[in-house]
């Protein structure tokens, strides 16, 4: 092999390699028995259509010894797979031969099951034709050709993907595409695994949010990102043939795809760059993305790295790259311009290695390009290695970052991937994937509920990344100047504490704000991952402990100061009470929500602090107001577990001052001004709110909705007003944009408050409109629909939506001295929730629903480790040591269970 020029590995090791490979995505036609009719030599043999070599002239293709006449006859074909059990499929891709003389247009796929598809317009260029159809189950597939050009017809690949029905695993559930057309950059990320440094997945639209990142909708892709995480992108590789010029940027290189050929699931993706004739492969360990690219064309090649210029939120700038060998180069950019605030300036450090030497390493700078060069530096810049290839070539790219230095990220590459095998890489992000997922099992539902709770959880796993280097360094800017969202951040290198084997505590993260996380992740995490929660925290107070703020929304391992209060209590406080709070000091935790609440802490303005304090509101702000009264209600409890009375005494007044913004009349609460007087008297206004309005945001006083109730004039009021609410908002599926509407599911301010009717004596409208909100808000699994189509945030939409299909929530976010979980009717026939040993002393928790349809959404009775239970809610106490809770459901509510005390 010269050093040079990358040479096709063996036939034989090549279909090991991918046989593997099809196990893991789905696809199962390489563990079918494979004939065909005829086979033109030993060249084109019928097993060629599994082999995974697609489009390459003359490699792995199967064909037919042809037989035409001159008056027109061609000897049409066929192929068949055959399982040696019965599968359930439902998708099968066919790939013509790509060769020009010869052309299979169409033809039919048989089945076993005795159903028959007409196939047509197979494209003539090698690419994929996709056939999707309900789910079948068979034993056999046979594809007759029924239409061709030429003498010897044939395939390239005939691929067969196994329904999720038919797997093993979790994450075949999981469909990645749903709502891409609406939602953030950040959502779409195939290259990662949970909470992972690096998140690999192609970019197709250059926005944030809106459709952001990967858009279903898009024909191109713009290049493939490393960087996936709130207020941090870049780090740009595109593979394309060498006489594409890297200076016109995105424009430039960008390359034309489509979804038929596509394989996307969490940990890997496969896509075809149809410009420029190569297969991408890709998936990633925790710190390093992990390519393998397929030439299909011989070609001079390159494998370009850009970075400088905006990418999804951030600018790429002040780059250094340097070439340390013929097969690696290192190096560091700047991201700015963070469109959210945060830290001025966050460096990024990377290591990459290919696994065949590259034939020199070129670059450019704005417009000027250069030749063969060493090292190259500037704000519009980038690098490209050179290849010279054949159709069928393989070359495999691995990338390590690291926020701190680029010793520490050659460093995650070497200590997480140090061999090159992509497979194996591949099928241990699977394993970790399913391990993930797997934590809560469900069983009964449609497929369509199961489709969407596998891609919820997907969804809350995902959305935040970790900043930490594999040995421990971090990077630490939570000191500096602040000037208005941003920070003057003056960056420092700090290492993580580590216990007496030398493994680390806990890992530090980049987040978007906790903002209101008490009804989706903080219970949801405490279920079936409290390690999350054990972490989060951790993290949240070692910030803290640095800079002295609790942080909303840390970047960069510094401030963002994005939304308002200090959320991050109620995740902490919630850790505390569930007992889950091991990897940091409870006194320092205490001690540092204790004075994010105070002035000078990460509430709010000194001053307003002190007249929220005296005055029971937040001067110009209900919204405010209803955050930081929850907050002191959450940081009272946590004061009363540990015996501080007068701390105790201090918050649970404070946290009762919302009491002062009822406006009698309207039965609302209203924001006020700095003498007293209503801003306001319009209940659909947004103004004096934070994303939402009296009617929306009135009900998220969750720790008293009993005071409530009796400002209201009673619960039959309360229920009255609020189920109104409800049916204003159902034609608009629930969903609306911010501060607009009743009740809004597509934003946090509104998703409790189906389950408020639990606490004000009538638990069948929970019920109700629990199922109603899944279904209307929460039940798409399109492209355009799956989260209300407006923003799912870091998977809070996701993790609401998962609650309700488990039929479990907790209206105090478990910020209580003896937390307690709310129930509510499963769409799921039975839940099993598998609980971590480290943290719980049981092993499952089942919920088991009797006689469960669309149609029977109300609880007619409970059995609680088989005792009858009356109560809408049971502790988490119970929960941890594991057991069952079997529900009853009928078409008729039952207005006398869960109403006793």
């Amino acid at each position: 092999m010269t050093p040079h020029k990358i040479r096709l590995w063996s036939i034989g090791f090549f279909f090991c390699l991918i046989h593997t490979v099809q196990g893991q995505t789905g696809n199962i036609a390489a563990e079918a028995k494979i004939s065909a009719s005829t086979a033109l030599s030993e060249m084109y043999l019928p097993e060629n259509v599994a082999d995974g070599i697609i489009g390459t002239p003359a490699t792995g293709e199967w064909a037919c010894e042809g037989v035409t006449t001159d008056w027109g006859y061609i000897r049409f074909p066929w192929i068949e797979l055959r399982w040696d059990k019965p599968r359930k499929i439902n998708r099968i891709v066919l790939y013509d031969r790509p060769s020009g003389k010869e052309f299979t247009a169409g033809g039919k796929l048989m089945f076993s099951d005795g159903s028959l598809i007409w196939v047509n317009r197979i494209p003539d260029n090698g690419e994929g034709k996709e056939i999707r159809f309900d789910t079948k189950t068979v034993d056999w597939v046979k594809f007759q050709v029924t239409d061709g050009n030429g003498k010897d017809l044939g395939l390239s690949e005939m691929e067969v993907f196994a329904a999720p029905e038919d797997n093993n695993d979790f994450v075949a559930w999981v469909d990645p595409y749903i709502e891409t057309n609406r939602g953030r950059y950040l959502f779409f990320i195939t290259g990662s695994r949970p909470f992972g440094m690096v998140g690999a997945a192609p970019l197709t639209r250059n926005k944030n949010q809106n459709g952001g990142g990967y858009n279903y909708n898009d024909e191109y892709i713009l290049g493939f990102e490393q960087i996936h995480s709130w207020m941090l992108g870049g780090l740009e590789i595109m593979p394309a043939p060498a006489v594409i010029d890297p200076t016109k940027g995105q424009e430039g290189w960008k390359s034309a795809f489509r979804h038929e050929d596509e394989i996307v699931q969490p940990g890997y993706q496969r896509v075809y760059l149809r410009d420029h004739h190569i297969w991408t492969e890709l998936t990633a360990t925790e710190r390093v993305s992990f390519y393998r690219f397929r030439f299909i064309r011989n070609m001079e090649a390159q494998v370009l790295m850009n970075l400088g210029g905006y990418v999804s939120n951030v600018q790429m700038e002040k780059a250094h790259v340097t070439q340390v060998s013929d097969t690696g180069i290192e190096g560091y950019f700047s991201t700015t311009d963070r469109f959210w605030g945060g830290p001025k300036e966050v460096k990024v450090f990377f290591a990459a290695e290919f696994d065949k030497a590259f034939k020199r390493l070129d670059g450019w700078t704005g417009k000027e390009r250069f030749r063969d060069i060493p090292e190259i530096e500037g704000d519009s810049t980038g690098v490209t290695a050179i290849y010279d290839v054949q159709g069928g070539d393989l070359l495999q790219m691995k990338i390590a970052i690291s926020y701190t230095s680029v010793e520490n990220a050659r460093n995650n590459l070497d200590a997480e991937c140090p061999y090159w095998d992509f497979d194996k890489v591949h099928g241990e992000s699977l394993k970790v994937w399913n391990d993930w997922l797997g934590k809560i099992e469900v069983k009964g539902g449609s497929r369509e509920q199961k489709i969407k709770f596998y891609t919820d959880l997907w969804h809350v796993l995902l959305g935040r990344q970790k900043i930490n280097d594999i040995n421990g360094d971090y990077p630490d800017r939570t000191s500096g100047n602040r000037e208005g969202t941003f920070t003057d951040a003056e960056f420092k290198i700090k290492t993580l504490p580590k216990d007496k084997n030398g493994n680390l505590k806990f890992n530090m993260y980049n987040s978007d704000a906790w903002w209101l996380t008490q009804w989706n992740l903080n219970v949801l995490w405490g279920l079936a991952w409290p390690e999350v929660m054990d972490e989060m925290s951790a993290s949240m107070v070692q910030y803290a402990v640095n800079g002295g703020l609790l942080p909303r929304g840390p970047s960069g391992g510094g401030y963002s100061y994005i939304m308002t209060g200090s959320p991050a209590t109620n995740l902490i406080a919630a850790t505390f009470q569930k007992g889950l709070l091991t990897k940091i000091d409870k006194q320092t935790a205490y001690d540092k929500i204790k004075e994010s609440l105070l002035p000078g802490g990460m509430l709010g303005d000194a001053g307003d602090i002190r007249f929220y304090t005296e005055n029971g509101y937040w001067p110009g702000n209900a919204g405010i107001t209803l955050e930081a009264a929850f907050q002191d209600y959450a940081l009272s409890q946590m004061a009363k577990a540990l015996g501080k009375k007068k701390d105790y005494n201090f918050f649970s007044k404070r946290a009762a001052g919302w009491k002062t913004l009822f406006h009698p009349e309207q039965k609302l609460v209203f924001p006020k001004d700095r003498n007293g007087n209503f801003l306001h008297s319009e209940p659909l206004s947004g103004e004096g709110w934070i994303e939402a309005n009296a009617w929306q945001a009135t009900w998220s006083v969750s720790h008293q909705i009993d005071e409530l109730a009796v400002l209201m004039g009673g619960e039959d009021v309360l229920c009255e007003k609020l189920n109104y609410a409800f049916e204003m908002a159902e034609d608009d599926d629930f969903v609306f944009a911010y501060n607009d509407g009743y009740v809004s599911y597509a934003n946090q301010p509104g998703c409790s408050n189906a389950h408020v009717f639990n606490y004000a004596g009538k638990p069948w409208l929970t019920q109700y409109w629990v199922r109603k909100v899944k279904e209307q808000a929460y039940g798409g699994i399109t492209p355009d629909l799956g989260y209300g189509g407006h923003d799912e945030d870091q998977g809070q939409m996701g993790g609401v939506s998962a609650l309700m299909a488990i039929g479990l929530f907790s209206l105090d976010g478990n910020v209580s001295e003896n937390p307690v979980y709310d129930i509510t009717s499963p769409v799921f026939d039975e839940v099993i929730i598998k609980l971590d040993p480290d943290y719980y002393t049981g092993t499952e928790f089942r919920i088991i629903t009797h006689n469960n349809s669309m149609d029977n959404m109300y609880i007619q009775k409970a059995l609680l480790n088989g005792k009858e239970h009356t109560k809408f809610w049971f502790p988490h106490e119970v929960f941890q040591k594991g057991g069952s809770l079997e529900l009853y459901l009928g078409p008729e509510p039952n207005m006398q269970w869960g109403t006793k005390d």
